[in-house]
């Protein structure tokens, strides 16, 4: 009987009554339980309170994800509640795009990702797609079946400061290889960070193959290219 009615009572929060903290932390909430509506709901909540698009991203969305990518790396949560929670935050996202591109707000780094050729697999890529924006990243998904000038294309149309390729079978992951090979082939390997990923893959691998990580899965994929883009920033101050 308590449960219903503790049940009864969230689904009645008026979001519009609550304090610009409370709300925050009402969407972490609601981000962490994947519920789209209220997320897009509070979004246009704070907006109309002369929030601006930034500070939503950053305190509302960005940190609401970086808790559901904390649980999810620790096995608390799964990848269908992981989808869920990641599809609430594309809903704020929707809002939030185009004013962040009429304020010129940078996002933290741009990444081209793709399953490659002979591969239709995509739920660990789309997983990791959503998380990386989640996260602040501008995200290119190309698909499925890569071929080495489909990456080449994106890279060049694009100019990310990531490529991202993900394999499931394999028989497909060697392709990673092929791809990377091409890359130095053309003198463009050095412009971007290789990361991969995949249920058959594992750091021997991505260094074999000469990516830069290997990463298990979508929570260390934001964490990796995170910590790679703070390097290169860091990097570029000492110039």
């Amino acid at each position: 009987m308590a449960e219903e009615f503790e049940e009864e009572y969230e689904d009645e929060i008026d979001l519009a009554s609550l304090s610009d903290e409370e709300l925050v932390l009402q969407m972490h909430d609601d981000l962490y339980d994947g519920l789209r509506e209220e997320i897009v709901e509070a979004t246009n909540i704070l907006l109309s309170r002369k929030w601006s698009a930034t500070r939503v991203l950053d305190e509302a969305l960005v940190e609401g994800m970086r808790i559901v990518g904390i649980d999810f790396r620790d096995g608390i949560l799964f990848v269908p509640e992981v989808l869920l929670s990641a599809n609430a935050m594309k809903g704020g996202m929707e809002i939030l795009r185009p004013l962040l591109a009429e304020t010129g707000a940078p996002p933290i780094g741009k990444m081209v990702i793709g399953t490659v050729k002979g591969d239709i697999h995509d739920i660990g890529k789309n997983l990791v797609s959503m998380m990386m924006e989640g996260a602040g990243f501008e995200v290119i998904d190309i698909g499925i079946n890569n071929s080495v000038e489909d990456y080449v294309a994106a890279l060049e149309e694009h100019k990310p400061d990531i490529l991202g390729m993900s394999a499931l079978l394999t028989t497909t992951m060697p392709y990673m290889k092929v791809v990377i090979d091409a890359l130095k082939e053309k003198e463009m390997r050095d412009n971007y960070i290789v990361l991969v990923g995949g249920a058959p893959l594992n750091e021997e691998f991505s260094q074999a193959i000469g990516a830069d990580a290997y990463c298990r899965d979508a929570a260390v994929s934001v964490e990796t290219a995170k910590s790679y883009m703070q390097n290169q920033m860091g990097a570029a101050s000492r110039i």
